[in-house]
This record gives C-alpha cells, structure tokens and sequence, in this order.
C-alpha cells in the first residue's frame, strides 16, 4: 500500500500569551510539493526501512526518517494490538527541521498505512493522538486530513500548562476553527538555503520559554490581522491584501522572534524577493525556509532566489497551494 502526503507552511503562532486561557493557535497553508510518498509492506516481523533512488535524502535526514518511521510503527501497533512487522520504502520525501512540516506528514502517514491495511478507519486526529503529533499546531495535522488554508484554535491552558514546541508537548491536536480552499492559481515559491536548520530540539525549547509570553498587545494586533485582513483575502482572492498581511506577520508577535533567531541571511532573501515582486514573503516555522507568494511574475520571483542562494546554495520549489490532504494510492 502507498500514501501521498503533503507539505505545508506554517505562517504563524497565534498567541504565545495565554491570558484569555487559551495557548498557540496556528495559521497555515497546505502545498502540493514538495510531497511524501511512503510504499509500506506486511512482514513476519520487525521494521524495515528502505528509500529508493529516486529519494535523495542526505545521511542524516535518512537517520532521522527511520527514526521517526521506527517510533510510529511500534506506538501506532502497540495502540491498534497488531502484530507481525513492516517494510517501508520511502519514494518521495523533503528535509525535516525546515519548517515544512515532514515530521507531522511522515508519522501519520506511517499511521495511516498500518491501520488501513489492518482495515481500521481513523481519522487524522485519532492517528495523530496516537503518535504524539499536534502538541503545538493543529495545521500538518488538518493539512494531513483536508488540506487548504487553516487555523486551528489552540489550546486550552489547563491542557497544556506551559509555552512548550510540539516536540515536547503532550496536548493532543488543537481544534480546527476555519478551513477554506486556498487559490490554487496562485504560486508559491520556496526558497530552501543551505544554512542552519532554523532552532529544533533543545533550541526550540529555550526560545519558547525565554521569550513567551509574548506581550498581549502584540497578540491583540496579530489577532486583528488575521481576522480583517489574512482571512478575508483568501476568501475574496485578494492577492494583494494577503500578501500585505503576510508581510505585516513577520514582525509581530513570536513570529517576530522566530525571524530574529535567524541567520541574517534569511532576513536580506526575504527582502530581495519582496523587492523582485512578490506579493507577500515570510519565513515557515521556524524555517529556515522561505516562502514567496504571487500570481503574475514567478520567473522574476525565481530569479531573485537563484541570486540569494548563489553564495549558500540551497534548493527552490515553485509549487500552490493543495485543497486536499493526503491520498492512499492503492
């Protein structure tokens, strides 16, 4: 059996503050490609992993696909009381820590494949609070299951306690409160630099509980934005007003100490590409990579990046948005 999954961006956290007794919240688009492809095969016993050629993954994001693929196996059976093993063959597969959401996508749909060739119907929400995704966003999850343009609600505080990444949450998936379909004419250009993979792990951790909670008239401002101005330009397809939006996120609230933490190279891209003529540009999680947003000008969009990374190098993928999640091939 094989599964197609998607990417996503995650534009940002919502509020980092909590005094309304809620935490995180999140915003995010789900994208075509780059994409996950995963074949998986019932054995006598054990967990095989394996990538085909087509796969180019260096060395250590081929450690940490096997890894996360391992975990998933033995929660998602010892859940489920299924025995014997499985072998996975990893066809399709993008970097993880880049902000593009591979963790959320590769442990569901390890999930997925399991219970559905032991003929168990689960949602994605069920699968995800069974591998332990979600504890922070709710977006790679809903990005798994429909696709499209999504908020999720976050937390409530008496469920998650303290400002914690998903890697060191235990809350299950937040709710999602608005799901619509994203302009598929739209592109969106990804610019994926070879510099430090953004802040993970014990990294990740510190930044939140050095800087959170986030000023609430920070919050207050990111909340009105989303609301009257990010929201109404996807249902309208007002390209422009998104991307004023998208462009206004960035210096706001913990997206604002996301960008800072990073290498300031990140920083000038994000400005040659406004420049080149893209509508809106922001920074996905935290990064390092780079999304770009347009209609009419991509190959000035491209351009701009193939200048940005001639000193660093580093990998562009002019891709849409996907309004539906993942799909199981056979």
């Amino acid at each position: 059996m094989i599964i197609e999954t998607p990417s996503r961006l995650h534009l940002t956290l919502l509020d980092l503050n909590g005094i309304y007794g809620r935490i995180d919240g999140g915003v995010g688009i789900t994208l075509k490609n780059p994409c996950l492809k995963l074949e998986a095969e019932s054995t006598q016993n054990g967990i095989e992993v394996g990538f085909s050629k087509s796969c180019q993954l260096i060395k250590d994001y081929v450690n940490d696909y096997t890894i996360k693929i391992e975990n998933s196996v033995l929660k998602i059976k010892n859940a489920l009381e299924i025995e014997g093993g499985f072998k996975f063959t990893v066809e399709k597969g993008f970097p993880p820590h880049s902000g593009l959401g591979s963790g959320t996508q590769l442990s569901l749909a390890v999930a997925k494949l399991i219970s559905s060739m032991n003929h168990q119907d689960l949602t994605a929400l069920e699968l995800a609070k069974i591998v332990g995704r979600g504890g922070t966003s709710g977006i790679g999850v809903e990005s798994f299951e429909n696709g499209g343009f999504i908020i999720d609600g976050g937390h409530k505080s008496n469920e998650k306690q303290g400002f914690l990444p998903s890697s060191a949450s235990c809350a299950t998936p937040p709710p999602i409160i608005a799901r619509y379909d994203f302009p598929e004419d739209w592109k969106i250009i990804l610019v994926i630099p070879n510099v430090e993979r953004g802040v993970s792990g014990a990294k990740e951790i510190d930044a939140f509980q050095k800087y959170c909670p986030i000023p609430l008239q920070e919050v207050e401002k990111l909340s009105h934005i989303m609301l009257m101005k990010l929201m109404p330009s996807v249902l309208e397809s007002d390209l422009d007003t998104f991307g004023e939006a998208v462009n206004k996120i960035q210096t706001i609230g913990f997206k604002r100490i996301e960008n800072k933490l990073q290498n300031p190279y990140i920083a000038q891209t994000m400005d040659n590409l406004r420049i080149a003529g893209a509508a809106g540009v922001g920074m996905s999680s935290f990064g390092p990579t780079i999304f770009a947003v347009t209609d009419t000008n991509e190959q000035d969009i491209v351009k701009a990046a193939n200048d940005a990374l001639k000193d660093v190098g580093g990998e562009i993928i002019s891709t849409s948005a996907q309004n539906n999640g993942a799909k199981l091939l056979n």
